[in-house]
């Protein structure tokens, strides 16, 4: 892409009328502080914006809803994991009821029980822990819980660095799927509570995908599946480059040369998509 088409998508970004999107765009590509007075008033008018008003609107009076936390896409895993992720302000005690839904069932003894290990591998669907770690430490409501969880996550780590629910005894490499938002949760709890162990643990999750230059087979270098190369948000749990390169940036390995196919593919995409 040329600069000039750069800074029209700045400028068309800038100009929405979600408030996240712009936050985003002047937080994330142009680098604005977040301690900034301009980014702060941004995030309180994510706040009070329709999508975020819509996301809370089934609240009940004690701050929790009324449905199972993984409730697709209405419950409060999926709209703490999408707060998070939108840019909505940190410390809101509101946002606590909901939080404390998750972690009830998380660590319930219920949710404990239904996790196997099959041929020495913990078969767990690890972004639903893994989301509740970004969320809460990303929204400023984590507690000792959290850390909890991430104890957990670095238990279940399968060899090869990632993680898989798939109870096939033969099922021996991780999930893509699984593996990218344990990725984006251990490299934040490092950064935040400056954590070697959850570090360690990152940089193993990220080798999974830059192995493959985040979407292709090292066979062959083809295409591991279709939908990896399709641009599309919110992703909650499904894996694509749009995705991947968010995390790699985020957990900074997006400077790592085998992070160069899937770049070119998304600066194709766009540029096909700004003709």
């Amino acid at each position: 892409m040329t600069l000039r088409m750069t800074r029209t998508i700045i400028d068309q970004l800038l100009k929405s009328d979600e408030p996240s999107i712009r936050f985003k765009t002047r937080a994330n590509v142009l680098g604005e502080k977040p301690e900034s007075e301009a980014i702060q008033e941004l995030r309180e008018k994510v706040r009070k914006s329709p999508r975020v008003t819509k996301l809370l609107s089934q609240r009940l009076p004690d701050g929790s809803l009324p449905h199972h936390p993984y409730k697709k896409w209405f419950g409060a895993h999926w709209i703490l994991a999408t707060l998070a992720d939108i840019g909505y302000p940190p410390n809101d005690e509101s946002l606590i009821p909901m939080r404390n839904q998750v972690y009830d069932w998380l660590l319930s003894e219920g949710h404990w029980k239904g996790i196997k290990t099959i041929s020495g591998r913990v078969r767990r669907c690890a972004s639903q822990e893994s989301n509740c770690v970004y969320s809460t430490l990303t929204l400023g409501i984590a507690d000792e819980r959290t850390d909890e969880l991430v104890r957990r996550l670095i238990e279940w780590q399968w060899p090869d660095g990632g993680w898989n629910c798939d109870k096939r005894p033969e099922a021996v490499n991780s999930s893509y799927h699984e593996s990218i938002v344990p990725l984006r949760a251990l490299s934040l709890y490092a950064r935040l509570k400056a954590s070697d162990e959850a570090q360690v643990a990152a940089e193993r999750a990220a080798e999974i995908f830059l192995k493959r230059r985040l979407f292709k087979r090292q066979s062959d270098g083809s295409a591991i599946k279709s939908s990896f190369a399709q641009l599309f948000y919110p992703p909650y749990w499904h894996y694509g480059i749009l995705c991947g390169l968010k995390v790699m940036a985020e957990a900074d390995f997006i400077h790592d040369e085998r992070s160069s196919d899937a770049l070119d593919l998304l600066r194709r995409r766009v540029k096909s998509c700004s003709m």
